[in-house]
């Protein structure tokens, strides 16, 4: 009884699935009956369930029927073969193998999705036929695909230009919003890397998938509004996108302070998108698009353009022709000039493979003969005339055009600049794409969200009551610098000392309000404890938004966190006990002049008594007498001079000559000596124990640096031992230290920075001194994540406030008046008088002494001369001159 019923049933679905089948073979529309011309076969796969897909397949008509029209009856005929891959990639790849398989076309245009082209692209490469695809991303790569021609700019092109406005305006920071697809995500490692050229943070990802419903939408956006990054760059298709602004506009996101970036694809098609999603809920955007030229030829093409729509879609509402829909139409006009290059001879079929066992539908579709012809010509080509402007193909790659910076305002768009590879952001173009004469480097007058034309921050503290994150090191000493207590009563962090105060009065001096906690970092005297580094990296882990305190910028630091401007200066030095004080020495008198200059001074005082002696003993008769006498008086004599106590009067005026030189030379050395001994006995001499950090390593002595300090890895890489390190926390504990000594169980010395040891010399100025080199450091600074917006704010409240009179009440208010104690470099450091000061008073005496006994000399020869003419033996003349002396 039921099986008639069931043969029916049988019969029914073949006859319905053969009815299916001649559709799908006939094509949708465009196939050219005309069998008296040569033909050529080309397959279009697009997704017709789209509107960028119809806007295509007009445009993909237009230019066939252009082609046809201007070519002579004997040229060949492109056949096009339209499939519709219904937006599912199955039905894209299964297009593919039947137009190549059972049509055997020659080129495919198509299909217009990423997935869907993949898989074309290598169907292509297998058999040897061009694939022109207007998909963007940039994953599909045509150096790895010799039958690809990319007929649309990838997405990577355009990330240049949305970099050039983020520096335009000095964002730090952004937020790429983007779409769970292959479609979103091809652009993020392109748009990621152009953005840090230019010194620019992509601080958050935010990926929102196709089938997100509106409550995860509004999740996303407020967690994105309780982060400090205010600039987003959205790369969302259109029908995402409106939802995504709408929930944008209910959020709060549209208001003044807050600037949004959308990319190419969502700018050209910016008439997709419903009229009331844009006027409530996109007012202020900014947007690029591939800039396309007016022209005449363009607005004739656009009008035949609207006709022909309105024919093939007489039940679709009007939609406008977009740059899709021009690269459609200049990549078929390019792919016709290449067929009309390869000739009007019969074009030959696929030739299929040989073998005919087991053969699968791939291995059956053989490959063409005429496509590499095909490629060769497309691959290198210029369009003229083209209609969406500059269309190059260099190296099967469409090359990019000018950018087109716009601004939403109203119902729709204003051009408010332009962007291009050579000459960056420009505010005019002429027609031609040329530079303008009259253009400069800046944008147009832009209205951002909530009709504001203040330029947005970029960034700002979030409003949803979360506090500045600041972290203070909590050593428990110096109290100066850093201080940190708990109110008694709430409990509350309270951070005092110069870091705290600094920071709190640049915090008042910002623009805006900046909410923040201090959080205290304990900094134990353990050798394992945490020290400096440990609280800078609690930053990078995100616990800290800041720190504070008498934090010191180190190379090392920077490669991981962002600091300000010093508000301190820093350098590292050592500070060392100083000596005994020699004015309790008994032989200090002795200390005046250097033992070599005292040997001299004697050794002058007897030359000059012995020269005054021979000039004066023949006519004077104090000079005369026994000869005992006459060696005391050449002894009493030169030394008398020190004090002028001679009384022995002079008759020779060679005498008198030497013994001027002489006095004047005695005044001066009693004068120096005097100068040198009053400052020995009378002024403070701070003489160091030693004066080289190298004698503490060849000594062996210990050495003290402060606890958590950066200077223990300074003491290391300076070849100190660290078995002889020992930290300390306050100025008490440096004193007991180093007036201890190594000995004892203290330091010989104290290396630390000079804010620290200034400090120590101020409480004990006459106990240690500063030596040593002085190796610098670039100061005090507050830290900050890498690329936090905050610091270049910070930096500029920093100068203000230390050029100013509240850095010095500071400074007052913690280390009060530093004049009552003399300074190192000002005490005086007394050292004995050395030879070389005087050589030349000693030379001019000896000259001047030498010069009289010669003159002397030479008269007395010339008196006793009859004793040199006698004829008496050399010895006998000597012997007889030196009597008569």
């Amino acid at each position: 009884m039921h099986n008639p019923r069931c043969r029916f049933l049988i019969i029914f679905i073949q006859l319905v699935s053969i009815i299916s089948f001649c559709h799908y073979v006939i094509g949708i529309r465009g196939e050219d009956n005309n069998t008296s011309a040569v033909k050529m076969d080309v397959g279009i796969i697009l997704d017709l369930e789209t509107e960028v897909g119809k806007v295509m397949h007009i445009s993909i008509l237009l230019a066939l029927a252009d082609y046809h029209a201007n070519t002579s009856r004997g040229a060949i005929r492109i056949v096009p073969h339209i499939r519709d891959s219904k937006k599912d990639d199955v039905e894209a790849a299964s297009a593919a193998i039947y137009l190549l398989k059972d049509v055997q076309v020659q080129a495919i245009f198509g299909p217009q999705m990423s997935t869907q082209t993949d898989f074309v692209i290598d169907l292509g490469n297998r058999v040897k036929v061009p694939i022109i695809s207007p998909a963007t991303s940039p994953l599909l790569t045509v150096k790895e695909n010799p039958f690809f021609i990319r007929g649309a700019l990838p997405s990577s092109s355009q990330t240049k230009a949305i970099a050039a406005i983020v520096k335009n305006y000095n964002w730090r920071e952004v937020v790429v919003i983007y779409e769970e697809s292959p479609y979103g995500t091809g652009i993020l490692p392109y748009l990621t890397d152009t953005l840090l050229e230019i010194n620019t943070l992509v601080s958050y990802r935010s990926g929102i998938s196709p089938s997100a419903n509106d409550d995860q939408i509004l999740r996303e956006l407020y967690k994105l509004k309780t982060m400090q990054t205010r600039v987003f760059i959205v790369h969302l298709q259109e029908h995402l996108a409106s939802r995504l602004f709408l929930k944008a506009k209910e959020t709060g996101m549209m208001n003044s302070g807050y600037a949004w970036i959308i990319t190419d694809v969502l700018t050209s098609l910016l008439d997709l998108v419903d009229t009331s999603v844009i006027e409530s809920s996109m007012q202020g955007v900014l947007g690029v698009k591939s800039y396309v030229p007016r022209s005449n030829e363009l607005d004739m093409f656009t009008k035949r353009w609207r006709k022909r729509f309105r024919q093939e879609y007489p039940d679709m509402d009007q939609v406008e022709l977009n740059v899709f829909g021009l690269w459609a139409y200049d990549s078929i006009t390019l792919l016709a000039e290449a067929v009309e290059k390869a000739g009007t001879t019969a074009i030959p079929k696929l030739r299929k493979p040989d073998t005919r066992e087991n053969i699968t539908d791939l291995d059956a579709l053989g490959t063409s003969e005429v496509g590499s012809l095909l490629i060769d010509f497309m691959q290198n080509a210029e369009l003229k005339p083209r209609l969406s402007g500059d269309f190059r193909i260099v190296d099967r790659e469409l090359q990019p055009s000018p950018y087109q910076i716009v601004n939403i305002i109203g119902k729709g768009e204003k051009s408010v600049g332009f962007w291009t590879e050579k000459d960056g952001i420009l505010h005019k173009l002429k027609m031609n794409g040329k530079i303008a004469k009259t253009n400069n480097k800046q944008l147009g007058v832009i209205i951002w969200p909530g009709e504001s034309t203040i330029v947005p921050r970029g960034w700002e503290i979030p409003t949803s009551g979360k506090k500045l994150r600041v972290g203070v090191p909590d050593k428990g000493g110096l109290e100066q610098f850093i201080k940190v207590e708990r109110d008694p009563k709430t409990q509350a962090v309270i951070a005092t000392g110069l870091g705290p105060d600094v920071f709190k009065e640049v915090i008042l001096s910002l623009p805006y309000a900046v909410p923040y906690e201090f959080i205290p970092f304990p900094i134990a005297h353990s050798p394992t404890s945490q020290n400096y580094d440990d609280l800078v990296h609690k930053i990078t882990s995100k616990e800290y938004d800041a720190v504070v305190g008498d934090v010191t910028i180190l190379a090392s630091r920077s490669e991981y966190v962002d600091f300000t401007l010093p508000f301190s200066e820093s350098s590292i030095s050592a500070v060392v006990p100083v000596r005994n004080d020699d004015r309790k020495n008994a032989w200090i008198f002795l200390k005046p002049l250097k033992a070599e200059l005292w040997i001299a001074t004697g050794a002058f005082f007897v030359f000059i008594g012995f020269v005054v002696w021979v000039l004066e003993h023949r006519v004077n008769k104090h000079f005369r007498g026994p000869k005992r006498k006459q060696v005391g008086m050449i002894f009493w004599f030169s030394f008398s001079t020190l004090v002028f106590a001679h009384k022995e009067k002079i008759t020779s005026n060679l005498s008198r000559f030497v013994l001027i030189v002489w006095v004047f030379v005695v005044l001066v050395l009693t004068s120096s000596y005097t100068a040198s001994l009053t400052s020995m006995l009378t002024v403070q001499q701070l003489q160091p124990t030693i004066t080289d950090l190298n004698d503490l390593i060849k000594n062996g002595e210990y050495v003290g640096y402060q606890k958590g300090s950066f200077v223990k890895d300074v003491l290391t890489r300076m070849k100190f031992d660290s078995s002889k390190f020992r930290s300390y926390s306050t100025l008490e504990e440096y004193n007991d230290a180093l007036s201890r000594g190594s000995k004892n169980g203290g330091v010989g010395a104290i290396v630390d920075e000079l804010p620290y040891l200034r400090l120590l010399l101020n409480k004990y100025c006459r106990k240690y001194i500063m030596v040593g080199p002085t190796y610098k450091a670039a100061g005090f600074g507050f830290a900050f994540p890498k690329g936090s917006p905050l610091v270049p704010d910070v930096s500029r409240a920093v100068l203000k406030v230390i050029e100013g009179e509240t850095m010095n009440n500071i400074i007052q208010k913690w280390f009060g008046n530093e004049t009552d104690c003399p300074k190192p470099d000002g005490m005086a450091t007394a050292s004995s008088l050395t030879l070389d000061s005087f050589k030349g008073l000693f030379l001019i005496a000896g000259v001047s002494a030498g010069s009289a006994l010669l003159v002397f000399f030479v008269i007395f020869l010339y008196q006793n001369r009859e004793i040199l003419a006698t004829d008496d033996s050399i010895g006998k003349k000597l012997c007889a001159i030196a009597k008569s002396l």
